[in-house]
């Protein structure tokens, strides 16, 4: 049954007139007459009883007409959400951030999408970069909050940068150096480290060990947790010491003190990310949200410095 056979039914039945349904669809009365004969002879039942002076639906009509009315309402609305979807209005939007690094603005953000776009449902994954990574290749975001994509997969995906964080030491309250407002990175030679895991960032736990040969020394480490939050605990009860981006003194930090190292320098990007093939209206339109609300971000951040 097509919908186009099933608008002349309706019509006709609710007007019991061909040739008015045919006026009200815009069409001659052939074209109607030919549509009822088609359904009929499609379906094995007469529709209508029909005389010279009337037109009559019968039972099997009545049935058909509730089920076509139901059609062509689900028709109508189908259309409606695609065009919609299309236009960014309704959807789903796949997000994953790393907590740490966005607590400070994230919240904001996904109020202001939402406050454009209540019809696009938001779900929120706290993921590390390698776990965004995987979820991008098995298509399971669609947009992430991470550090810098591996140049491997770079071409891959398109980048916005956000922000860009300095080094910080991560000290237990109770460490000699805790009160500092800043110390040399060289002061931290004899500790044992507590780093987030490489695994779960290249870039960052590599810059971390390249700062600290550079201060002359190797750091002994001690573990690697994959969580920043389970990193911090571990400084807080004595494991060792850490350094991580700023940011991370947003998070609860009962038991730790977070202190400048002399000479860092901002380096430590945030970006968000999403795949340029294939980027759908909803990225797209979160993206715009995004960069309207960059110079917020950075002015929300420990030190705030533009990307250059």
């Amino acid at each position: 049954m097509e919908l186009k056979t099933l608008k002349s039914f309706v019509s006709v039945a609710r007007l019991q007139s061909f040739s008015a349904a045919a006026k009200a669809l815009h069409t001659v009365q052939p074209a109607i007459s030919r549509h009822i004969a088609s359904l009929e002879q499609e379906l094995g039942v007469q529709l209508f009883a029909r005389s010279s002076r009337e037109v009559l639906i019968t039972p099997a009509g009545k049935r058909l007409l509730i089920e076509a009315e139901a059609l062509l309402a689900s028709a109508e609305q189908a259309k409606e959400n695609v065009i919609k979807t299309h236009q960014g209005d309704i959807g789903q939007l796949t997000i994953g951030y790393l907590g740490g690094a966005t607590l400070s603005f994230f919240p904001q953000l996904i109020r202001q999408y939402s406050q454009r776009y209540p019809g696009v449902d938001i779900n929120l994954i706290d993921m590390t970069v390698s776990q965004q990574l995987s979820a991008f290749e098995q298509q399971q975001i669609d947009i992430g909050f991470s550090r810098a994509i591996p140049e491997r997969l770079q071409d891959e995906f398109s980048s916005l940068d956000i922000y860009q964080d300095s080094l910080i030491a991560v000290l237990p309250d109770h460490h000699p150096l805790a009160n500092e407002r800043r110390i040399e990175l060289a002061q931290l030679k004899e500790e044992t480290f507590v780093l987030f895991s490489r695994c779960e960032a290249v870039e960052l736990f590599d810059a971390i060990i390249s700062h600290c040969h550079h201060a002359g020394f190797s750091p002994k480490i001690k573990n690697e947790p994959q969580l920043m939050q389970t990193m911090m605990t571990q400084v807080a009860a004595g494991i060792g010491v850490s350094i991580a981006p700023g940011a991370v003194s947003k998070l609860a930090n009962h038991g730790c003190r977070f202190v400048e190292i002399a000479g860092m320098k901002p380096e430590i990007k945030l970006s968000l990310h999403h795949k340029k093939f294939g980027a759908s209206t909803h990225v797209m339109a979160f993206k715009q949200t995004v960069i309207e609300a960059i110079p917020t971000i950075r002015a929300s951040m420990f030190d705030p410095t533009p990307v250059s």
